[in-house]
């Protein structure tokens, strides 16, 4: 599980049946400070209430997929949480 930011959302005028009604959304990765890094990738919603400017929990491969109810959804990234808060915990950091 990874965090993102929502930076867009994507229209579509074809997709996959099982795709219908699946919003799609354009991710920034986030590091764990929460400051962008790499390159923005799209992932369906399953939360089904991202939205723009919002931190995003993030899954991929099989898990993207088993986020829905639906089977074989043809998904490799879904948004399965909305974060309300985050806190890093930098006491545990140089430990081994």
């Amino acid at each position: 599980m990874k965090f993102g930011r929502v930076i867009g959302s994507v229209v579509s005028t074809q997709k996959d049946a099982n795709l219908v009604g699946v919003k799609l959304l354009v991710i920034q990765p986030l590091d764990r400070d929460l400051v962008p890094e790499g390159s923005a990738y799209i992932a369906a919603d399953a939360t089904g209430q991202a939205g723009y400017g919002q931190i995003v929990t993030v899954v991929f491969s099989a898990d993207a997929t088993q986020a829905f109810p639906l089977p074989q959804i043809p998904v490799d990234a879904s948004i399965v949480g909305i974060v309300d808060d985050s806190t890093i915990d930098r006491s545990a950091e140089g430990r081994g």
